[in-house]
């Protein structure tokens, strides 16, 4: 088919997008800040209280999002000059929202245990590095704190179901920074694709970039200002290199995600939000493949992974991009950031028909999360679908590591006869951290 479509009206650049959230946000009612397990709330004019669990150039964008929606009372790092310029960045946005000289009531954390204490504290960010992910959020679970976690929301299949449990067991609220769920193209493609217009799906492609690798960069001295041993935390104990937390003046995303100590490389990093994509559209939110067959030279060119019901999600580069591709029996659709169309053209102009099955909507993805908080309800990316998109890209990983076809029961969570791919789907936490 011809793939030199026109494309269909875009959403929004990231930072149109991001400009966008800000000024909605800014015109958001004031969320009242429930008490967990009832029904009982303070007075309405009362905000959100948040915290902030890593301050690094991921948390500092969050923070803007957050800012005008919330309360920002407090952020935790083990590096102090992150920590102090995020105390800044917040200290000025608030002076400039209020229209004021100055902002007081923030307080910041070289520990994030000792700002979970805080009784005036609702709800926590969680945008760590993504091995500390899972030990972070079940703790703030655990001090009764909502959370919003960055994505990958597991840096291992057993990590991401501890992180469900909890979510349950204290009855908080987690959304996964998932946030393309939240963006309208993304989900009128998958609207598209789960009423049939372009027919019974055969295939699924979708592009990001290549599997973990193991640190093995030279060690170097530890700055003065970052506690090394607590940023390592749970992974296994390598030596520091400014590659996984570079200093504060170099304003870039770290290559710790690079590394399958700390991060599931760019296969996990854009998989979670591309392949998450793809379990939306296909309705797999709560499973995932049950075979996976690494690139071989021969029948596989590329990751190819079975679903239950026949359709096959390829870890494929089609040419276009970071994104994904939908093949169906009466057409194409493909969607990224930067496009969606279809081949026929005119699929993509379609209008959902209300009889028609339609997709939970969100049009942002802060105030998803906050109105979740205050129904008490789930948002558009909870644990158990973070976790399942996650999972999706562990285990993709792992087929990469071993370079051998795998099955995975998605009910039982576990490859069947295959102990060594059973034990990599498994936590590998360091010291007394732990997953409960």
């Amino acid at each position: 088919m011809n793939n030199k479509k026109p494309s269909h009206k875009i959403i929004p650049g990231r930072r149109e997008f991001i400009k966008n959230s800000i000024q909605a946000g800014m015109a958001l009612t004031i969320v009242p800040r429930f008490v967990l397990g009832g029904k009982g709330f303070i007075a309405p004019s009362d905000q959100i209280h948040l915290g902030f669990i890593g301050t690094g150039k991921q948390a500092r964008g969050l923070a803007n999002q957050f800012a005008p929606i919330t309360k920002i009372i407090a952020s935790s790092d083990v590096d102090s000059q992150k920590l102090d310029l995020f105390s800044r960045n917040v200290q000025k946005k608030y002076a400039e929202i209020n229209q004021k000289s100055a902002y007081k009531g923030f307080t910041t954390y070289p520990d994030f245990r000792e700002m979970l204490e805080r009784k005036d504290m609702d709800a926590v960010v969680v945008a760590t590095p993504d091995h500390w992910h899972a030990v972070a959020s079940i703790m703030a679970a655990n001090a009764h704190k909502h959370v919003y976690c960055e994505k990958p929301l597991g840096h291992s299949v057993e990590e991401g179901r501890a992180m469900v449990k909890a979510m349950g067991k204290n009855k908080v609220i987690l959304q996964t920074g998932s946030m393309q769920r939240s963006w309208v193209n993304f989900r009128h493609a998958c609207e598209l694709v789960r009423n049939g217009y372009i027919g019974d799906i055969k295939e699924v492609l979708v592009n990001v970039g290549g599997a973990a690798i193991p640190d093995d960069l030279p060690g170097e001295p530890v700055p003065a200002v970052l506690d090394w041993d607590k940023w390592v935390g749970p992974a296994p104990f390598k030596p520091f290199n400014a590659e996984l937390s570079p200093p504060v003046e170099k304003d870039v995303f770290p290559n710790w995600r690079k590394y399958k100590e700390y991060g599931g490389g760019i296969l996990s990093d854009w998989g979670a939000h591309m392949f998450d994509i793809a379990q939306w559209g296909l309705g797999m939110d709560h499973t995932g493949p049950v075979k996976l067959f690494p690139p071989d030279g021969k029948e596989y060119k590329s990751l190819t992974m079975v679903y239950e019901n026949g359709i096959l999600l390829k870890h494929e580069d089609f040419g276009r991009g970071f994104g994904v591709r939908f093949i169906g029996t009466k057409g194409v659709l493909n969607i990224s950031r930067d496009y969606i169309d279809t081949d026929p053209a005119n699929i993509v102009s379609a209008e959902i028909k209300p009889s028609e099955i339609h997709l939970y909507k969100s049009d942002n993805h802060y105030q998803d999360w906050l109105q979740a908080i205050r129904n008490h309800s789930q948002p558009i990316c909870p644990a158990e679908v973070g976790h399942r998109t996650s999972s999706l890209c562990c285990i993709a990983n792992i087929a990469y590591w071993l370079k051998r076809p795998l099955q995975w029961d998605p009910q039982l969570e576990q490859f069947k006869n295959d102990e060594e791919a059973n034990g990599l789907a498994k936590a590998n936490i360091r010291g007394d951290w732990k997953l409960v």
